[in-house]
This record gives C-alpha cells, sequence and structure tokens, in this order.
C-alpha cells in the first residue's frame, strides 16, 4: 500500500478511493494462507485502482497474459456452447507460433483446464503446456514450450520484433510487434534495416495489429514517419506534476544512440538521464525524408497497446498517416515495477504519458480513421481483409 500511495501518478487515484478500499481488504487478503489465493487477491486489489499497467505477481511468474506469454491475443467470440477465446494476432517467432496456434483456434482448455470468458488465459513461463483447442471441426491439442522472461519486472516471452516486405505497386509493408528492451538500441537498428530494404517504395503500410507495447525504440520507429524534428509527447511523473512544470522545458530524449556499439550507446544514456524525474519530453529525430511519407497507412486494432499507441497517435496528431483497423487499447501508460518482498512484484504506473497537443488516450484509445474490424469469414479463406482495405486507400493518398 505505502509504494502506491507514494508512487502512483495519480493522488486521486483514478477516482476509485483506493488507499479505503485497501485498508478495508488489508486483513483478508494478508489471512489466505494460499500462496496462488493471496497472489490474485492481492492482483485484484491493484487492478482496483482501474488503470492499465497495474498488478501483483510472483517472480516465479506463474500468471502471465497470453499476448506477454505465448505472444498470441485472443478475442471473446460467443458461440452454442457459451463465450469463448478465439486466437486473433499470432505473433511470428513467438511460442504459440511455433508451435502451431493459427487465427481462428477456438481455444478449450489449457493444461486440462477449461478457460473461458471472462477468466482470461494465463500462463507460467518457463513451462511446457498443453493448449486443447477447436479448430473449424477437429480437437486440436498443441505443446507450447514457453520460455524464462529475460526480466521478471516485466515478464514476456519475445517474438520477432521487425518484419518487412515488398508488396505491388511500390507499396512497403513494415510489421513492428514488439520493441524489446528499456533503451531498444538493438530494435532501432533492426527498424533501421527494415526502412533501408523499403526505400525504393513509395507508399507505406505500418502493421502495429497486436503490438505489446517497449521501450525507447518507439522513438525510432516514429522518427521514420516524419523528416522534420517534431515534439511528440512526453511523461509526467506524481512528483514533477505536483511541483508545477513546462513542458517544453522538460528533460528532452531526441536522438537513440544507435551509432555507439551497444554498451557504450547505454552508458551514454546512463550518464544522461540517471538519477532524475524520469519525466521526459520526446521529439522525433529529424532522420530526413523517405520516399513514402505523406502515404503511409497504419494498422491497429483493440488489442494494440502502449508504445503502438503512442505510434498511432503522434502520426494522428501530426497528419502524418491515415490509421486504419479498430480502436486501439487505451492501455498508453508507462508502468513501473517495485519489489515488495517474499519475490512478490507490484506493477504501477508512476508516470502518465501525454501528447503534445494534451491528450491522454489510457481508458480511451485511438480511433481510426477508417474504422475496419477484422473479418473471420474473410480471414477463413485466406484474406486479410484489413490489410486489402489498406492496400485500397495508401494507393490513393
Amino acid at each position: 500500500m505505502a509504494k502506491v500511495t507514494k508512487y502512483y501518478f495519480d493522488p486521486n487515484y483514478n477516482g476509485t478511493e483506493w488507499p479505503r478500499r485497501a485498508g478495508e481488504r488489508r486483513d483478508s487478503i494478508t489471512a489466505l494462507g494460499d500462496p496462488d489465493e493471496f497472489e490474485l487477491g492481492m492482483h485484484d486489489l491493484v487492478r482496483g485502482l482501474k488503470s492499465s499497467h497495474t498488478g501483483f505477481f510472483h517472480q516465479s511468474v506463474r500468471r502471465v497474459p497470453s499476448r506477454l506469454a505465448i505472444g498470441a491475443s485472443f478475442r471473446r467470440v460467443e458461440t452454442e456452447a457459451g463465450p469463448r477465446w478465439v486466437a486473433q494476432d499470432v505473433h511470428e517467432g513467438g511460442p504459440a507460433h511455433s508451435a502451431g496456434l493459427r487465427p481462428l483456434d477456438e481455444l478449450q482448455a489449457i493444461n486440462g483446464i477449461p478457460v473461458s470468458p471472462p477468466d482470461q488465459p494465463m500462463f507460467p513461463m518457463g513451462s511446457e503446456v498443453v493448449l486443447a483447442l477447436r479448430r473449424a471441426s477437429t480437437d486440436v491439442r498443441l505443446n507450447v514450450s514457453i520460455p524464462q522472461p529475460r526480466s521478471r519486472k516485466q515478464p514476456y516471452s519475445e517474438p520477432k520484433a521487425v518484419t518487412w516486405a515488398r508488396m505491388d505497386s511500390g507499396i512497403g509493408y513494415l510489421k513492428v510487434t514488439i520493441l524489446p528492451g528499456q533503451l531498444g538500441l538493438d530494435v532501432a537498428r533492426a527498424i533501421d534495416a527494415a526502412v533501408a530494404k523499403l526505400a525504393s517504395c513509395d507508399r507505406l503500410i505500418l502493421d502495429l495489429r497486436g503490438h505489446l507495447g517497449g521501450g525507447l525504440g518507439v522513438l525510432r520507429l516514429m522518427s521514420h514517419l516524419t523528416p522534420a524534428k517534431l515534439p511528440i509527447g512526453y511523461t509526467i511523473t506524481r512528483q514533477r506534476a505536483e511541483s508545477g512544470y513546462d513542458k517544453s522545458k522538460l528533460p528532452k530524449l531526441d536522438r537513440l544512440p544507435t551509432h555507439l556499439p551497444n554498451l557504450l550507446g547505454v552508458f551514454t544514456m546512463i550518464f544522461r538521464y540517471a538519477g532524475r524525474d524520469p519525466s521526459t519530453l520526446l521529439v522525433s529525430e529529424g532522420l530526413g525524408p523517405k520516399k513514402w511519407h505523406g502515404h503511409i497507412v497504419i494498422l491497429v486494432n483493440e488489442h494494440t497497446v502502449s508504445a503502438g499507441e503512442m505510434v498511432a497517435a503522434f502520426a494522428a496528431e501530426n497528419h502524418l498517416a491515415s490509421i486504419m483497423g479498430t480502436e486501439t487499447a487505451g492501455r498508453l501508460i508507462p508502468g513501473s515495477g517495485f519489489r515488495v518482498g517474499e519475490g512478490y512484484m507490484l506493477i504501477i504506473p508512476k508516470a502518465e504519458y501525454i501528447t503534445w497537443q494534451g491528450h491522454r488516450f489510457e481508458g480511451a484509445g485511438v480511433k481510426p480513421d477508417f474504422e475496419v474490424p477484422w473479418s473471420p469469414e474473410a480471414f477463413s479463406t485466406g484474406k486479410d481483409n484489413q490489410l486489402d482495405s489498406a492496400v485500397q486507400v495508401v494507393s490513393r493518398i
């Protein structure tokens, strides 16, 4: 409770009266003798803040959401047997993809335990799990190998971060699934390499559907959308907000040191920002013109979170791209991890993100210019209706 009251970004606790509720539930939760029940009770309490990037888990990481643990998102679908989870985004290189999970697979059980809405599919990291699925009219079982996470503060399995392709009619396709690494130097270089391969294209489709979020590599991705140095937005902590601030005078991040070797680049960033209040203004890097500037469509969906939403918001505010798909998840706020003893981690946002034009997308996502829901019927015939629509629009702009 002390960590929340000291560090949570909003002194009004998102209007939830959280300190009072925490006080009322404290004794009943601490009396729980079963570790799983205690973890669930604390997780439910912290989630009562009703903002994203909140949670409570043991560092044995027994319960991690599917999008992070296996690289797959599920959508709720009503069936004759009741509500079910159906796979939608299955990211290349992730555990689910490697095991053979496909979009439209209906999840029946995990390790023999039935799972259906409203209970979310959760997975233990560093384990082998068996998924029972319904694929069309066939029952399927998949063995999924989930690796140990690199970090127990932010546990996830890393799918392939960046993929690209040249499509017909001079259209480049770039998909960015995740921006791993707090500083993001490696993924920034991967984005640069993909952009170089697409240099001859005069149109671009940036696919952020199911984007999992990530670190500062997002700056490089946004910087490739414009030749100019433009203010993007800023993070602001509770302490800085309460003391007052001028957004234009916040510490500025306008370049990732990808020209330096990794270790030197890391030391450069640490020297510049270590020990300071993390409130930071982001400014695009001014990487110069691309043939496809002004001719970009960004694909998003309801599973696009965090850094992916930041990209879409920046592009929309500055008229750099047309946004297509469905409204994003509204989970645009940076989370921080705190060790609280006995191997447990508390996750809360200690800063909020505000775009340069003053918009907040926490709780209400980025709305597309072109609303195009994903069509399972089209996908079942081998067609991606959202991508097809993006090709049609980008060909006209």
